[in-house]
């Protein structure tokens, strides 16, 4: 009989020591884990903040040409136009001018039709 309670003592005492060893190391593990995780959330934060900065810059970078880009197509524009009023002006000067010598031309010849004079051919 004693060496049947020697064996479950020995079989008890061996669960009993494998049973802490995995306890041991599953806390271990437990631990690791956390700070794996506290480490990988704080490298993420400054990845995050870097990206976000980057994505401002660039922001900034394409709100400062867009801004370069209206003001040279506003001023293209405004030079457009005052090249377009200008001759737009010359062509009305022109056309008036040959209005107003047309008329002078057709009074003439009302005035020679009326004075009884031949038209000239």
């Amino acid at each position: 009989m004693q060496v049947r309670k020697l064996g479950s003592f020995i079989l008890a005492s061996a669960l009993a020591v494998s049973t802490s060893a995995g306890f041991a190391l599953a806390q271990d593990s437990v631990g690791h884990d956390l700070k794996a995780a506290g480490t990988d959330t704080k490298d993420a934060t400054k990845d995050t903040g870097h990206a976000i900065a980057k994505g401002s810059e660039k922001t900034a970078s394409g709100t400062k040409k867009v801004y370069h880009k209206t003001v040279k197509g506003t001023k293209t524009a405004a030079d457009k136009t005052a090249d377009g009023t200008k001759t737009v002006g010359k062509d009305i000067g022109h056309g008036t001018k040959t209005a107003a010598k047309d008329t002078a031309h057709g009074t003439e010849k009302v005035g020679d039709k009326i004075a009884g004079k031949p038209t000239p051919q």
